[in-house]
């Protein structure tokens, strides 16, 4: 049997099955841990960590005395092997981030799909993520996102990255550092328009937790003159239906194929306008003499 403690009281926990286990950790606040994860950080026979000085902060306040080894970006060609090994030996190691829910912006990718390739079970523990954290409290549309990850620190690749993301019609979430939210936004004004909506999700479930919504010139005007600090999701809504598509070019396509009713009800789906207003739209189209 093995221990953790949690609110000053003791717990035992039997040892975990053999496999890998993908366990989030809090972002901020420690209570956002489940007791699933606790379970599985006490219970594996390592756990592999982004920084162990991290992670080791986390298992020192609940008590837990599992081994630790480094796993991150600039080694993981080296200690992923020593994981698989220990996977192949019916061995149960834990993955964690430094924060959140692992694999989200960080190398774990690779030992799962080792994994998954040597036939080893792969276990989600799921938990505290930032990008959804943000999303849901963004009151942006949450049906269809993208999680972007973080823009490139130079302004020109920023650019044309965000230029890619422009049309995509899904609200989208991005990561970026403190220093370079001013020039982030600034650059999000250029390529998407200023009456984009956004929200800035700052330090998430921690004391100082701040999240500001508006349009992208309204943000940048709140964060112009403020020298902030902490973690940053930035959730950009998508775009209205009827920038993307130019409704004139798509009617005249339609009508060559269908009739009038037709074409606007189908015109109606692509770009959110009612189908009324289409019609009329189409029949005027039709009016116009040709040439």
């Amino acid at each position: 049997m093995v221990n953790f403690v949690l609110d000053g009281k003791n717990f035992r926990s039997g040892s975990c099955e053999p496999g890998l286990y993908i366990v989030s950790t809090p972002i901020g606040n420690l209570s956002d841990i489940s007791i699933r994860a606790l379970k599985t950080l006490a219970g594996s026979d390592i756990i592999a960590c982004e920084d162990t000085r991290n992670s080791g902060k986390l298992l020192k306040h609940f008590a837990i005395d599992t081994p630790m080894i480094s796993y991150h970006e600039h080694n993981a060609d080296r200690a992923g092997p020593k994981l698989v090994s220990i996977l192949q030996g019916n061995g149960s190691v834990t993955l964690v981030s430094d924060a959140g829910t692992p694999l989200i912006s960080d190398p774990g990718y690779r030992l799962v799909a080792k994994a998954r390739q040597e036939n080893i079970p792969v276990i989600p523990v799921p938990g505290a993520s930032a990008p959804l954290a943000g999303l849901v409290a963004s009151g942006l549309q949450t049906d269809s996102f993208l999680f972007a990850g973080f823009l490139p620190s130079r302004k020109v690749a920023r650019q044309k990255r965000l230029a890619e993301l422009k049309d995509i019609p899904a609200t989208l979430i991005l990561f970026e550092s403190p220093n370079r939210l001013q020039a982030s936004i600034a650059d999000m004004i250029s390529i998407f328009g200023g009456e984009r909506n956004g929200a800035i999700c700052r330090e998430l479930t921690k004391l100082h937790e701040e999240i500001l919504d508006g349009s992208l010139l309204e943000l940048a005007a709140a964060y112009e003159s403020r020298n902030i600090r902490g973690e940053i999701v930035i959730v950009i809504g998508a775009p209205e239906k009827q920038d993307i598509i130019d409704i004139d070019n798509l009617l005249r396509e339609l009508l060559e194929t269908m009739t009038v009713s037709r074409a606007a009800a189908e015109a109606a789906k692509l770009t959110g306008k009612t189908k009324r207003e289409l019609y009329q739209r189409s029949l005027q189209m039709n009016e116009k003499p040709n040439g």
